[in-house]
Parts: C-alpha cells; sequence; structure tokens
C-alpha cells in the first residue's frame, strides 16, 4: 500500500465590496466605479497583502524549495485577481514565483466567484469557468481538478465539470452524504461519468483554519509535530486539507504562532513515512476511486447547514439573486460590455452572504466578514444597486430601440 496522500487547498479570494449607493449617483461615472468602493476594496487588499499575502507567499517558495516533495494547490477568483493587478501587483508576481517551481496546482472555478452554477442557464456558468481558466493562465495553467464556489456541488455540477473536461472535483465530506464511509477516499459522483470527488476532512481543516488560535480548544496549543501525527494515525487514500488562505496572518494573526506551524509541517510529515504531499491532479491520476456519491442537491462547505442557505437561506437573498439571473438576456442583448462586466460583479456571492440572517455562531461569522452594520442594511444597499442597474439596462435597451425605428 503506497503513502496516503495529502492534498492542502487553498481558497484565494477578496470580495470587491459594494458602495454606500446614493440613488443620486453621477450617472456619468463608470459602473464600477459607482457601485463598488475602490477605496475601501484598496484599503483591505493592500492590509490583507501585508498581514497574509506576502508573507504566506514568501513563507511558501521557501518551503518549497527547501522540501522537494512539498506540493500545495490554490483556487484564486478572477476578483481577486483584478484586485491584485489593480492595487497588489507584488501579490500577483508572488503567486507566479510559486507557480514557477513546478509543485503547485492552480485548480479552476467561476470567475466572479459567483452562484452561476445555480442558474437555470447552465451556459452563464460555462463561461466563467472559461473566463477563469484564462485569467489564471497568466499566473500558469490550471490542472484537471475543478473547485465551485464555496465548494458549492451536487451530480449536476459534477457533470457540469465533467463535460468542461475536468476528471476531479472538490467537495465537502458530509456524514449526509457518506454514511459510514471515511471522507478520506475518491469517490465516483453518480451520473458524472467518472468525474472523481475530492471529500474535505472538515475536522482536520478546521483544526487549522478555525481553532488554531483558540485557547479554549482543550488541543491549544496546536503544533506542526502534533498535527503531523494526527495526520499518520488517519486512515485513507488522500486527506484533504482545505481552508481560506487568509486563515495565515488574518483569520489568525502572526503571533498566534500561525506561520511557524506551517514553516515546520513539511519536515514534520516527512518524519512519517505514510504520508506524501500531492496536489488533485496527481492525485486523481495514481489513486481509484472506492466506490460512489450521490448528491442530487447543492451541497456546500458553509455553516453549520453545509447547504447553499449561506447565500440564498432567506426572502431578501433569493429575491436580489432572482432579479439577478432574470437580468442575465437583457444583459447579453444589450452588447455593452460595461454592462456586463458590472452584472457578473454584482454576482458575487458575497453580496448575499451578508444579508443572512442566521442565529448563534454562523452568523457571527457572517457579521465578521460583513462590512455592514446589519444583513438589512446590506439588503436595502444591494437591491438600491440591483434597481439601478435594472434601470440603466433598459434605458440601455430603449435607446437601442428607438435607434433600431430610426
Amino acid at each position: 500500500m503506497g503513502a496516503m496522500k495529502i492534498c492542502m487547498y487553498f481558497q484565494v479570494h477578496q470580495p470587491l465590496r459594494l458602495a454606500n449607493f446614493s440613488v443620486f449617483a453621477n450617472g456619468s461615472e463608470p459602473l464600477l466605479k459607482t457601485y463598488f468602493d475602490e477605496g475601501l476594496n484598496r484599503q483591505i487588499m493592500e492590509k490583507v497583502a501585508e498581514k497574509c499575502y506576502l508573507p504566506a507567499n514568501r513563507l511558501m517558495l521557501e518551503l518549497l524549495e527547501k522540501h522537494p516533495d512539498f506540493r500545495v494547490s490554490y483556487s484564486i477568483t478572477g476578483v481577486f485577481l483584478e484586485q491584485c493587478r489593480q492595487f497588489t501587483p507584488d501579490v500577483f508576481a508572488s503567486f507566479q514565483d510559486l507557480y514557477r517551481t513546478g509543485r503547485v496546482e492552480l485548480l479552476s472555478e467561476t470567475y466572479y466567484h459567483s452562484l452561476s452554477s445555480l442558474f437555470q442557464n447552465k451556459l452563464e456558468f460555462v463561461h466563467q469557468v472559461e473566463k477563469h481558466k484564462d485569467a489564471i493562465s497568466q499566473i500558469g495553467r490550471t490542472g484537471r481538478v475543478f473547485r465551485n464556489t464555496e465548494t458549492i456541488f451536487s451530480n449536476e455540477i459534477a457533470f457540469m465539470a465533467g463535460s468542461l473536461g475536468y476528471t476531479g472535483i472538490l467537495s465537502e465530506g458530509l456524514s449526509s452524504v457518506l454514511g459510514w464511509r471515511s471522507p478520506n477516499y475518491l469517490y465516483n459522483v453518480a451520473g458524472a461519468g467518472g468525474v472523481k470527488a475530492f471529500l474535505r476532512n472538515y475536522q482536520l481543516s478546521d483544526d487549522v483554519g478555525y481553532r488554531f488560535s483558540s485557547k479554549s480548544w482543550n488541543e491549544y496549543p496546536l503544533t506542526a509535530s502534533k498535527y503531523s501525527n494526527w495526520l499518520a494515525h488517519t486512515s485513507g487514500d488522500v486527506l484533504n486539507i482545505f481552508m481560506d488562505y487568509e486563515t495565515f496572518g488574518e483569520h489568525h494573526w502572526k503571533d498566534t504562532g500561525i506561520f511557524e506551524f506551517l514553516r515546520h509541517l513539511p519536515a514534520e510529515v516527512s518524519r512519517h513515512g505514510n504520508l506524501e504531499f500531492s496536489t488533485p491532479t496527481l492525485a486523481a491520476e495514481a489513486t481509484s476511486a472506492k466506490g460512489e456519491i450521490d448528491v442530487p442537491y447543492p451541497i456546500s462547505w458553509a455553516d453549520a447547514e453545509r447547504d447553499t442557505s449561506a447565500w440564498l437561506g432567506n426572502e431578501m437573498q433569493r429575491e436580489c439573486f432572482s432579479l439577478l439571473q432574470s437580468l442575465e438576456s437583457q444583459v447579453k442583448e444589450s452588447g455593452d460590455d460595461e454592462l456586463l462586466h458590472a452584472w457578473r460583479m454584482l454576482q458575487n456571492s458575497d453580496h448575499l452572504y451578508y444579508l443572512s440572517t442566521k442565529s448563534l455562531s454562523d452568523q457571527d461569522v457572517h457579521n465578521y466578514f460583513s462590512p455592514y452594520e446589519s444583513p438589512f442594511d446590506a439588503y436595502m444597499n444591494f437591491m438600491n444597486i440591483l434597481q439601478d442597474f435594472k434601470g440603466r439596462l433598459e434605458a440601455k435597451g430603449a435607446e437601442s430601440g428607438r435607434i433600431g425605428v430610426e
């Protein structure tokens, strides 16, 4: 039996936060400047670059150069790439440096970090995946494994990924899906033509992503030695450790020891002969599926429910999502590239995430990420922007109609 493969994957994303919109906004300004807060987005991007992206990438490069068996994977959204180029080009260059090592896999996803996989018309989803592949080519080539927005996953989404040429897809290792089975194996997805599912081990992932700096946690402090021992005593073929990249330096600040934990992890893992680092594409090629999973309804890695309720759980969210979706044909018929790009930026799932009205710890997480005082403030601002956008779109259509008559 070969060594168990550890696939460490990081989501790299910063939303394009909305401006505090006024109905009296200057109609002559470009839409992205009208609808999005450039100053706030620059401030946050520069802050997180300093705390997370630059030091984490420097450390990752050091580890990749020092440990020839170390491998890691990233899913970098198009929204993030745009802000990189505009605000922090040194971050963009640092990801290029990582890719050049030859041991970093870039995963595919939707360019706009959107819920387009849930649209009735799936062609928008396909377009966004292809656009992401084109954009990420400025850093490197994507592998053959797909990671949907917030790991939203179902049989249908896996089938679509397979039809686009992907051999694997990331998902959450839910007991409601697996039953008695372990997430530490690859599984074929029902009706997806042999696409393999990589299921996140949420216990071991969240030990780092969420619990690392919690002094009330009974395993605190978590060291690289202790963690690698846990990995070595876990059975399976593929161990999927997935988390936000902002885990390093932003969610857990430098003084928690999170960078030192990462610094020592490859060496500690190498002490165990039954462990080896891998990328999803390499693991998919080398590992057989251990049966099949059937996921007829979408699941995700968000909130306790692990479904789509983080973005579509209340009427405010569903109303905004429905309006966004209803504008598709008008936007595309307008032939206006500025309107099309703005509409797609408005699809960013974070705008709906801020509208959540859940309770207890789940809502605390939503509130932590939200720039608004309340979900209702978020709804009013987002809906005002959507209605303004709809009005501009209708005006564009009327103008085109008049031109056509003349």
